[in-house]
């Protein structure tokens, strides 16, 4: 059994550490509403770590939320800072990073984040139920994978949600000049539909959403979804997307790529097929 639906996710943290259940089943708010970590899974790497697959939910609907890194925004042990965001979109957002813990960390540990926003803590534990042990790199319906990207033409590439702030890669920019985010994407362009129908109006093969993920001011994106321009490449789909990005204020900041298939947000229930990645920017005057 794999985990499919947020509040799925979201009940079994709770009833973990006995949360009440309309805590969980709270609605979204303008404003003043909590937050709480989503817990979409884990996985092994080949050489014994594990990972943690983290998302969230701001039940603020018509707030970005920023919290810092320190008492309201812990995970641990060894934290307080293990690579979680500081700055919370509204909604629900699936998968957003990982934490790798070492292989000596055991089936019974437990990995906690909490987060305390608008006077209200929430404190969701993560560990290694086979229940939500997943497979993010593969539908096993289809054979589908998560889209490939890469940031330079003969650069690395990056494949699944394994998006993690140590693994950020680097740029600079200035306040005026903003900075260019060229994506170099390729993809199998298969989906399951259920009924694995043809789709009539399939979407983009690829869609990326870019975001802040930490950062002193903010950041505005030219383009929401840029549309990518076909090249030749091995795979069926295969093209680029620029968009570019303006810092209001200098400083250190994150940025946070998701790169979804036809699979759609969160894989469309499966934990899988979605690719996310970070850009560590230093921007000056």
């Amino acid at each position: 059994m794999r985990p499919r639906l947020a509040a799925l996710a979201l009940l079994v943290s709770a009833w973990a550490i006995g949360l009440p259940a309309q805590q969980i089943s709270e609605p979204l708010r303008g404003f003043g509403a909590s937050i709480t970590a989503a817990y979409e899974g884990w996985f092994n790497n080949a050489d014994g770590t594990h990972n943690f697959l983290i998302g969230y939910y701001n039940r603020n609907n018509t707030q970005a939320v920023d919290v810092p890194i320190g008492p309201n925004n812990i995970m641990g042990p060894n934290g307080p800072d293990l690579g979680q965001p500081t700055h919370f979109l509204s909604g629900r957002q699936t998968g957003v990073f990982i934490v790798t813990m070492p292989k000596e960390f055991g089936a019974k540990e437990r990995l906690t984040w909490s987060i305390t926003v608008n006077n209200q803590t929430t404190s969701i534990p993560f560990w290694m139920n086979e229940l939500y042990e997943v497979s993010p790199f593969t539908d096993i319906a289809v054979g589908n994978k998560p889209p490939v990207i890469k940031f330079d033409a003969t650069g690395p590439t990056i494949q699944g949600p394994i998006g993690m702030v140590a693994k950020g890669i680097a740029r600079t920019a200035t306040m005026a000049a903003g900075l260019a985010l060229p994506v170099w994407a390729s993809d199998d362009a298969k989906y399951s539909s259920g009924s694995n129908a043809p789709q009539r109006n399939p979407p983009p093969a690829v869609i990326l959403h870019w975001t802040k993920y930490r950062g002193p001011g903010e950041v505005t994106f030219d383009k929401r979804n840029p549309i990518f321009e076909k090249i030749d490449g091995p795979a069926v789909f295969n093209g680029k997307a620029t968009v570019n990005a303006k810092f209001s204020a200098p400083g250190e900041y994150i940025l946070h790529v998701t790169a979804e298939d036809y699979s759609g947000n969160g894989g469309g229930g499966e934990v899988c097929c979605w690719t996310t990645s970070m850009v560590k920017v230093t921007v000056t005057q």
